[in-house]
């Protein structure tokens, strides 16, 4: 799975990354829907936006959404750990190279992206998986020269060489974190019904997956 790592700085643009009319958020304890408010909570490190305003997704046809899994929790390959959470993406200074993808629909998958995509970031392989933040795809794919390569690095692979190179990585920048995790137990809730084309609830074990945009939007709106 996916280690992100700092690389080189690359400017990145604040982006909308909002439900539209379609799905609005929900008043708490009513089950009424009311229109959310711009609010922004500013901590001593970044701006973390808590409510956003309503963007209708058509203003944007050319975007695609992702979803993009890392592994919150320490884990040790080869000596290194390879957690990798949120609140570290928002730690990081400069965007982060999504490397240690060795799966091939889900190096496809980063290949397709486009400068501008959002991705929910997804927390597995711990005790409570599920989607907590939101980042944006700020550069497109390149070789994952770092950690293929190297074999002393996780995620080494003797097969892929920089002549014939099989994987690749995209660079990505914190947009926000959600107010609250939305778990995998919540999202398969909606599995026959909202999130019924989600590749998430159909391939579960692929770390890089679309997210149709009908789908981003009912996400938002739990």
């Amino acid at each position: 799975r996916a280690r992100p790592a700092p690389a080189a700085s690359i400017a990145g643009t604040a982006t909308p990354l909002v439900p539209s009319k379609l799905y609005q958020r929900r008043k708490k304890g009513t089950g009424t829907l009311e229109t959310p408010v711009s609010k922004e909570k500013k901590g001593p490190e970044t701006t973390v936006v808590t409510v956003s305003a309503i963007d209708d997704a058509n203003d944007q046809p050319s975007r695609s959404y992702w979803l993009m899994k890392a592994e919150p929790e320490t884990r040790i390959e080869k000596g290194k750990d390879v957690k990798f959470s949120i609140d570290d993406l928002r730690a990081c200074e400069k965007p982060a190279g999504w490397d240690g993808v060795r799966n091939y629909g889900a190096r496809n998958n980063l290949k397709s992206m486009k400068r501008g995509d959002l991705a929910f970031f997804y927390h597995s392989n711990c005790k409570e998986p599920g989607i907590v933040g939101i980042m944006e795809i700020v550069e497109e794919a390149t070789v994952d020269a770092e950690t293929a390569f190297d074999p002393k690095e996780p995620y080494y692979d003797p097969k892929s060489s920089r002549d014939n190179p099989k994987w690749f990585l995209v660079h990505v920048e914190f947009r926000r974190k959600l107010e609250r995790l939305v778990g995998l137990v919540e999202l398969k809730k909606y599995a026959s019904k909202e999130l019924s084309n989600l590749p998430l609830l159909k391939m579960g074990r692929l770390s890089v997956s679309a997210v149709p945009a009908e789908c981003w939007e009912f996400i938002l709106s739990l």
